[in-house]
């Protein structure tokens, strides 16, 4: 299993590099046989007088799925220990999962939690979106084709508000994201012609 520990703000020596790996080690233990590798990400804010906050970002990418966690503290150190002990709570439930096929949401369950009429701005709540002047990270993510189901299943293991897919029934590339009101929403792009690009539905795939 490869780990890579990565630094923004902050020189990763070889005593973070070694209590991050010693951690890690510990806390996917039990999971090792579906595990490929492992990437942490350790930022502390540029004005750390201001703001003190130093973030641990863990990704694991196991089998095809990626889980996320990131915990913030004071010290960056606390931050490890939190996000190593939410790894192990989401690497379980990814476990049990493929254990036990039958906890994830069956068609009609994810069918009653996708909002039927919700509008795109569920997504801002009202706020007025703001960008970052500076792209500060850019990622790359392998994308399988998947179920809305599927998706249903990884965003629930990422640790954000929404999961970017490829829908299995269309192809497209959708959005399925946390509604500030409870429930899911699914975004995915109109047939070309429409002046809208995108249009939050009720995918296909789940009715």
């Amino acid at each position: 299993m490869k780990l890579v520990v990565q630094g923004t703000n902050i020189d990763v020596t070889a005593a973070i590099h070694d209590y991050v790996q010693q951690k890690l080690d510990k806390a996917v233990s039990h999971y090792q046989s579906f595990l490929t590798e492992i990437d942490v990400h350790l930022s502390v804010a540029k004005h750390a007088k201001s703001n003190p906050r130093q973030t641990a970002e863990v990704t694991i990418y196991a089998n095809g799925t990626v889980i996320r966690a990131e915990e913030c503290n004071e010290n960056l150190y606390a931050s490890i220990d939190l996000v190593s002990d939410k790894i192990t709570r989401q690497l379980k439930k990814y476990k049990e999962e493929l254990r036990d096929r039958k906890g994830q949401l069956s068609t009609a369950e994810t069918a009653d939690q996708l909002s039927d009429g919700a509008l795109v701005t569920d997504l801002l709540n009202g706020r007025q979106p703001e960008l970052p002047q500076d792209i500060v990270r850019t990622k790359y993510f392998a994308m399988p084709a998947m179920t809305v189901e599927d998706a249903l299943a990884q965003l629930q293991l990422v640790d954000h508000d929404f999961y970017m897919f490829r829908n299995a029934a269309t192809g497209e590339i959708n959005v399925i994201y946390e509604r500030n009101h409870g429930g899911y929403g699914v975004i995915q792009p109109r047939p070309e012609g429409n002046s809208e690009k995108a249009v939050v539905v009720r995918s296909e795939a789940v009715l």
